[in-house]
Parts: structure tokens; C-alpha cells; sequence
């Protein structure tokens, strides 16, 4: 896409600190310096978000979020990691080309990716019914 921001870093257009890089995606870190080692990875072929993501495009994302958090447990000394896709403007998709987040965490890193909340008294029975998907 002509405008998009990751198919610009893409192209070569925009710089941006690669992290890893395969024929299908790109992995990079985000320059909101808001995590340490705050890193997304996209795919090379522009969709807006999970929803529209082919399913091959999809696993090719899923497969190097997964090496890139392993690597970042196994070699850089991170503890864990966090993952983040927002898919909509409603769910505060900001870039509209599908990413994962990935955010490494230590131990006592002070990051509270779920802060506590007040809880909705929902029954579960009903909001089961309205979004399980139907038998095939």
C-alpha cells in the first residue's frame, strides 16, 4: 500500500532497527520507546489487521513472533514475553497493517500489562451462548 508506514519501512523507505527478517515478514522495534525492547512484527504483504490476514500470512507471523521470543528468552536474557494485536480503531489499532507486539519482561520490570478492574458481574452462561461459533 502507497501510504501505509510499515509497507514504507518495508520498501526500504522509512529506517527502521530490524530485529529479524525472513522472505514473508519484518521484525522491528518500536520507536515509541515506551518497553524496553518493544518489538513488532508484520507482514511483507499488506493486510489491515487479523481480520483480513490470510491464514498462510497469519502462520508466517505467528512463526516469527515465536522465534523471536524465544530468542529473546533463550539468548538475550528476558524472562518472558508479552504479545499485543489490536485490530480495529475500536480496539486502538493505531497502524493499520496487521502487527504483533512483542514486549520481553523481566522479573519486578514494573510493567502491568493488565491493570487491575473493577469486574462486570457478567453471566457467563449467556455470553457463552451469544459468542461461541457454531458446530460444523
Amino acid at each position: 500500500m502507497e501510504d501505509c508506514i510499515f509497507c514504507k519501512i518495508i520498501r526500504g523507505e522509512i529506517p527502521s532497527y530490524k530485529i529479524y527478517e525472513d522472505d514473508k515478514t519484518y521484525a522491528f522495534l518500536d520507536i515509541a520507546d515506551d518497553y524496553e525492547g518493544h518489538t513488532l512484527v508484520i507482514p511483507k504483504e499488506h493486510c489491515v489487521n487479523v481480520l483480513d490476514c490470510p491464514k498462510d500470512v497469519m502462520a508466517a507471523v505467528m512463526d516469527a513472533v515465536q522465534k523471536i521470543c524465544r530468542h529473546y528468552v533463550e539468548e538475550c536474557g528476558y524472562e518472558g514475553v508479552n504479545l499485543a494485536n489490536c485490530s480495529g480503531a475500536e480496539a486502538q489499532q493505531s497502524v493499520f497493517h496487521f502487527h504483533m507486539h512483542i514486549i520481553p519482561r523481566r522479573h519486578a520490570d514494573g510493567v502491568d500489562m493488565f491493570p487491575g478492574k473493577k469486574q462486570l458481574g457478567q453471566n457467563f452462561r449467556e455470553m457463552a451462548e451469544k459468542l461461541a461459533l457454531p458446530q460444523r
